[in-house]
């Protein structure tokens, strides 16, 4: 084990050495030793304090989760058989560590007599509000209940663990599946030279000729947009939108329905064991939105003020692709290519001139100019450090008076094994130690087109957002200035708040004065011209009605098939989706689509029954950026203010103190239609 690079407890992973079969032994000593340190502090002491009982605990746990989370990552941007084996077979013992802490009567007790204490008025905010949290998740993880009932949620826990990773894993399967060889050229008509090239690179890379297309975004997305082939649409469609189902070209191969079923199941018996009503209620207990009425309320509010633009966007669409793409009957397959095309004619707006602006050796320089213009840090770039994969690259981030603030690896480039989307994760928190300050570290994930050739990797705008989006999450998680590890960074921040800094920094993607430090033609350096700027927003909103009551869709039909479950009737999935659709959707999809076999978010990651978090913190975000559009969007006062109200507090305060702190006031909806182009 002293060859073990997982118990090597180095500041960064050493991701060169790892290897499958460290995983299990590394994770099951840590295991040990945090159980063995919990029972040696509960049995040294009577008159427990945060040093004595809570610090300890600490150490043990941080060193356990840095372990882990290069394992978790591995298995989401490597995968392998043996990687994926190894990682499975921790995920019940981590599960059953989880539960017996959340259960552990003498450590609830430890807790409560510490909060009942006269040393806990001398606790900062940031401690508090850790026992605090930690009192309700005693709560929320059973403490209450009779032995039998106690075993029965670690039960339920544990298969709901297993199942989460089954649904990942079905998904990435079904993705990296389905491949179509093309060797007519004409096939592929419409499509731009970069993904031509893509498409030819990636057949090159599997030693054939021709043309290789597949379901990883860059290439789906791709085809979609530009195919003037209609039946090639058609079946990549399907393809994509039958991943991990009984439908499609692999159908029942990689099938994910018996998972989402028996997960909306252990859900709902596992919030009815806790005293809910149901799983949504459950899930609301530690968000900002406190009764599932309140959600509901937002999102049918929102869908409201949205449906009437919605339903316009969609008949403008379908009179545009009658006239000028021969297409009568508008089918899921035909929105994005005719919606292309609409956008092209109707604002001369190409996304492909436009991606000929932002090469990544523009926007990434130019994401890092922003911060340093609004909080005054300084990113440079690492060459020298341990990776997962030569595409890597890893940076540190000083702030004005040249103190480390944070560390974040970013990995932009879409390939096999990867998993699909974008996201920030933790790789080390803030926390002080009895020898120093422990630095964050970020892993910053996307899944953009790769360079191809000698040329560049070049964004879409809407890939340039994404970007943005995850380095806001990225700030959050970095710049705190919180010591303690349950509240520093995102630990401890309530889920539907936790968007509001990322969601934040995409609006710099729309301020010229921001869009000149990371744009510039790729051939010639030539800066974003006024006039496809000016396109640009004239387009922003383009279809803005669409898009809203796409999310209202998924945000209502994930907080519906929670809140109305009833074990008689069981996971109605199909009933409820097809009830939401009616309700909000404009764009009908064909029988065979089997979208929430694909909706990893709420069945595999922590946004069950929490996906409206990405709306809810958006008119957090919008009425949060209004104040710069009244100051400047680059006045230092104002940064200042977002920097120490929000960034550095993490979660030690309340989402909305922290908010009200910053903005003098609680939110309105107001600056979210307007910046959706919608009216109130």
């Amino acid at each position: 084990m002293t060859n073990n690079p997982l118990l090597a407890n180095t500041q960064l992973p050493l991701f060169a050495a790892i290897q499958p079969d460290h995983i299990e032994p590394a994770i099951t000593q840590l295991l040990d030793q945090a159980r063995a340190v919990v029972a040696a502090q509960l049995q040294a002491q009577s008159d427990y304090t945060w040093e004595n009982l809570i610090d300890p605990i600490d150490d043990a746990e941080d060193q356990l989760n840095r372990a882990w989370s290069p394992v978790s990552h591995l298995n989401a941007v490597m995968n392998s058989d043996a990687l994926r084996a190894a990682y499975n077979a921790c995920l019940p013992k981590l599960s059953e560590y989880a539960t017996e802490m959340g259960q552990n009567e003498a450590l609830f007790k430890a807790y409560r007599a510490i909060a009942e204490s006269h040393s806990y008025s001398l606790l900062n905010k940031a401690q508090q509000k850790i026992i605090q949290n930690a009192l309700r998740d005693f709560k929320l993880s059973g403490i209450d209940l009779d032995t039998e009932k106690q075993q029965r949620y670690k039960d339920i826990s544990l298969e709901l663990s297993n199942l989460a990773s089954q649904y990942e894993e079905n998904l990435m399967d079904a993705t990296n599946a389905w491949r179509k060889w093309i060797t007519d050229e004409q096939i592929l008509a419409g499509l731009p030279v970069t993904a031509m090239a893509q498409a030819k690179q990636s057949a090159e890379n599997e030693g054939q000729d021709g043309w290789l297309i597949t379901l990883q975004f860059p290439s789906y997305i791709a085809v979609m947009t530009y195919a003037d082939n209609r039946e090639l649409r058609r079946e990549h469609y399907e393809a994509f939108a039958t991943r991990a189902s009984d439908q499609g070209p692999y159908a029942g191969q990689w099938n994910n329905s018996d998972i989402m079923a028996k997960t909306l199941a252990l859900r709902h018996e596992k919030a009815v064991l806790l005293g809910f009503a149901n799983y949504a209620e459950l899930s609301l207990a530690a968000k900002m939105a406190e009764q599932p009425q309140a959600v509901m309320a937002f999102l049918e509010d929102l869908a409201v003020k949205s449906s009437r633009q919605a339903r316009q966007d969609y008949a403008e669409l379908s009179a545009f692709a009658r006239q000028y793409c021969s297409i009568d009957e508008l089918q899921a397959w035909d929105i994005t290519y005719a919606s292309e095309k609409m956008r092209q004619h109707s604002y001369q707006l190409s996304q492909e001139e436009v991606k000929a602006y932002f090469p990544i050796s523009r926007v990434l320089p130019g994401l890092f100019a922003v911060v340093e213009k609004l909080y005054g840090l300084q990113v440079s770039e690492i060459t020298d450090f341990d990776s997962w994969h030569p595409e890597v690259r890893f940076f540190q981030i000083h702030d004005k008076t040249k103190q480390l603030r944070g560390q974040f690896y970013i990995d932009l480039y879409a390939r096999p094994k990867k998993r699909g989307g974008a996201w920030m994760d933790d790789c080390a928190g803030r926390r002080k130690t009895q020898e120093t300050i422990q630095i964050p570290v970020a892993y910053l994930i996307c899944n953009f087109t790769p360079p191809t050739g000698t040329e560049p990797a070049l964004l879409t705008h809407d890939e340039v957002t994404t970007l943005f989006h995850e380095f806001g999450h990225g700030l959050h998680h970095m710049l705190t200035q919180v010591d303690y590890l349950g509240v520093s960074g995102i630990n401890g921040v309530e889920w539907d708040a936790v968007e509001l800094p990322s969601q934040f920094m995409e609006n710099w993607c729309w301020e010229k004065e921001a869009l000149a430090l990371m744009s510039g033609h790729y051939q010639t350096g030539e800066p974003l011209p006024d006039a496809l700027f000016a396109k640009m927003l004239a387009a922003k909103n383009f279809q803005a009605g669409m898009i809203m009551v796409r999310q209202l869709e998924f945000s209502l039909f994930d907080f519906r098939i929670h809140l109305e479950y009833d074990p008689l009737k069981g996971a109605q999935i199909d009933e409820i989706l097809a009830q939401v659709r009616n309700q909000v959707a404009v764009v009908q999809v064909p029988q065979f689509n089997r979208f929430a076999h694909s909706f990893s978010h709420i069945f595999a990651g922590g946004y069950a029954a929490g996906y409206y978090s990405y709306k809810w913190a958006e008119v957090l975000s919008s009425d949060a950026f209004s104040l710069f559009e009244e100051k400047g969007i680059f006045d230092p006062d104002t940064g200042h203010a977002f920097l120490t109200h929000i960034l550095e507090k993490g979660g030690s305060e309340n989402a909305m103190d922290l908010f009200v702190q910053f903005r003098g006031r609680k939110p309105t909806i107001e600056a979210l239609l307007r910046h959706n182009g919608i009216a109130a």
